[in-house]
């Protein structure tokens, strides 16, 4: 656990109590502060209470008085669609506000790194699409080498629950929106961004909020490094605010759409090839398309994000291929679950987006798609390019048939996903790929993508156990 610095004797006011708020109760005790702890969820308050918290109604007049910050957890909307009642009285109080996040950076660093050989550094990775895979990854390949390091954030611990630094450790964050845009001190040594599109629009006021939301991992105290994917206009301009010229190798570009081969560093891959360059010269290749755990252009490009991050970290070309290799993927993502009678079955429920979902169809041939859930903002026309690949579509959710009609593809309104997956398997042909790739949220049938893809899980291995 990381003991919360700076509030030794003061009263904190936690605000949510998932994991990542009992983490924070917990951090802010063990530093000294008092938590208060408030969750409109009566279950919540009471799982807090039993473990010896205060709780204390934050929805009351003048209970900011006396309390030094608040802490916000990031499932809880502060700003858009509406102004959060509670954070809104802290502002109006004088309050900081700050999340979990803020809090690991004020307090990670600890007079003991004076003694280390080499100081810890931390990791953190942002973007749309790509973010866990790329974490997983980086954290796999250190691991393999011998390095000490840990995962956390929004994949793996809370950020506060890890243990504090060692000697050469490399912790890795996780971060998404949710968590950038609160935390008072984003200071990590290396800050990546994957790249961007329409994705959590109602909780951000929008596009423009929403990669405001994400920059900030770069401008709240700027990384030593920072690696940035170029493919889309976003990624392009906080590239180039970051870097005082083209020879800058401070920002490291990556892309899986262009050959990049001037001054500075960069890193891309085209055709399933890796390659950097550096000051013009070509360092290293790494052939990609044997990798199971890396299949699809999507996923070359989340190899590119985490190999710039591991050679910003020393390591060399053959030792990071070496992880790459052992990489088997994550579950929900690109998952093969099995292959049978020459179909093969993968999980991508973590494709909860259109262009998500797009880069998972373009990494197949031949695909019997589910999907369908709850739509989000902007529509499915960015599909539509990838439709080519798509022998037919499985749609689930309660909005399946609005779904489906937005579809330029054959379509079958299936609902449930225990009659998606058997009208795919009774469909399917020797080549075919059955893809569970959402393009939608899973909230309308489940409580989290997770389960969305343990269910698929089930009733494909139920269906091929025959």
């Amino acid at each position: 656990m990381i003991s919360v610095q700076g509030y030794d004797g003061t009263k904190i006011a936690v605000l949510g109590l998932g994991r990542s708020g009992l983490a924070t109760a917990h951090a802010l005790r063990a530093g000294g502060a008092e938590a208060l702890c408030w969750d409109d969820d009566p279950a919540a308050r009471a799982a807090a209470q039993a473990l010896g918290f205060e709780i204390f109604d934050l929805t009351a007049a003048g209970v900011f008085e006396a309390v030094a910050a608040l802490i916000v957890s990031p499932g809880i909307p502060h700003l858009y669609p509406s102004a959060n009642p509670v954070v809104t009285s802290a502002w109006r109080a004088g309050v900081p506000v700050d999340n979990d996040i803020g809090l690991f950076f004020r307090s990670f660093a600890t007079p003991d790194w004076d003694s280390f050989a080499r100081q810890p550094k931390v990791v953190v990775i942002t973007g749309s699409n790509g973010k866990s895979t790329t974490s997983a990854l980086v954290h796999h390949v250190l691991t393999q080498a011998g390095r000490a390091t840990q995962l956390a954030g929004n994949i793996g611990w809370a950020v506060l629950d890890i243990d504090p630094a060692r000697d050469g450790e490399v912790v890795v964050l996780e971060l998404s929106s949710y968590q950038t845009e609160l935390a008072r001190a984003l200071t990590p040594d290396i800050a990546v961004f994957t790249n961007l599109s329409p994705d959590h629009l109602d909780r951000h006021g929008g596009f423009g909020g929403y990669f405001a939301a994400k920059r900030r991992l770069f401008a709240e105290g700027g990384p030593d490094r920072a690696i940035i994917g170029i493919d889309e206009p976003e990624g392009q301009m906080l590239a180039n605010q970051l870097s005082e010229g083209r020879g800058d190798d401070r920002v490291i570009d990556i892309s899986v759409t262009a050959k990049m081969t001037g001054p500075g560093w960069h890193v891309f891959a085209r055709k399933g090839f890796l390659a950097e360059y550096r000051k013009t010269r070509q360092v290293t290749s790494i052939d990609l398309r044997a990798i199971v755990g890396l299949p699809g252009v999507h996923n070359h490009q989340n190899a590119c994000a985490a190999y710039a991050v591991c050679r910003t970290l020393g390591l060399s070309p053959k030792v990071i291929e070496a992880g790459f290799t052992s990489f088997a993927g994550l579950p929900h993502r690109s998952q093969v679950i099995v292959e049978t009678a020459g179909v093969t079955y993968v999980n991508d429920s973590k494709a909860t987006n259109v262009a998500s979902a797009t880069k998972a169809l373009l990494a197949f041939d031949n695909i019997r798609w589910i999907c369908g859930g709850l739509q989000k903002d902007g529509g499915l026309e960015r599909v539509q390019p990838a439709l080519n690949r798509v022998r037919k579509a499985y749609v689930i959710g309660r909005e399946a048939a609005a779904f489906a009609m937005e579809l330029d593809c054959e379509t079958e309104v299936c609902t449930t996903m225990q009659v998606a997956v058997a009208r795919a398997r009774a469909e399917a042909e020797p080549g075919d790929t059955v893809l569970l790739a959402p393009a939608a949220a899973s909230f309308d049938q489940y409580d989290n993508f997770e389960a969305r893809g343990d269910d698929f899980i089930a009733h494909v291995k139920g269906a091929t156990a025959d």
